[in-house]
């Protein structure tokens, strides 16, 4: 990072890498004019999002357009990120995609029911790194 830049854009590798060291992201769904946005505990796997849902608004909104944006963040001392993910998310059918994320460390949260589990495969991937620091001073001289 350079003086003058507190931002650095993020390579794939390293979203995904964020990514997997998290377990709380916003799945965001729009049907029509309706936006919504949903937290979900969600694992990566081989550079996919899955997350468990139960029958209900996010599955059917889901149903209608499988277009989402998945967001996650974290913040330190020094520094803050976000990752996206554009995509699109499908339901797991078949015994055999059940089983394999069966096997995933994928648990609920909340004493709840999940039955259902949903894949968000990537066709965009974006992250940024937010150097954390002071606010400039405003009125001051500036640095050419």
């Amino acid at each position: 990072m350079s003086d003058t830049e507190p931002v650095d854009v993020l390579q794939d590798e390293e979203c995904w890498e964020l990514l997997g060291g998290q377990e709380l992201g916003r799945l965001v769904t729009h049907v029509g004019r309706v936006i919504d946005i949903f937290p979900v505990n969600f694992v990566v796997d081989e550079q996919t999002v899955v997350f468990r849902t139960a029958e209900g608004s996010k599955l059917f909104e889901l149903t209608v357009n499988d277009e989402v944006v998945f967001e996650v963040d974290d913040h330190e001392d020094e520094y803050a990120w976000s990752v996206i993910v554009r995509g699109h998310a499908h339901r797991l059918d078949t015994a055999a995609e059940v089983a394999a994320a069966d096997e995933l460390p994928l648990k609920p949260w909340i004493p709840t029911l999940k039955y259902v589990y949903v894949r968000i495969i990537p066709d965009a991937l974006t992250g940024r790194r937010f150097h954390r620091g002071p606010e400039p001073d405003r009125y001051g001289i500036q640095q050419y």
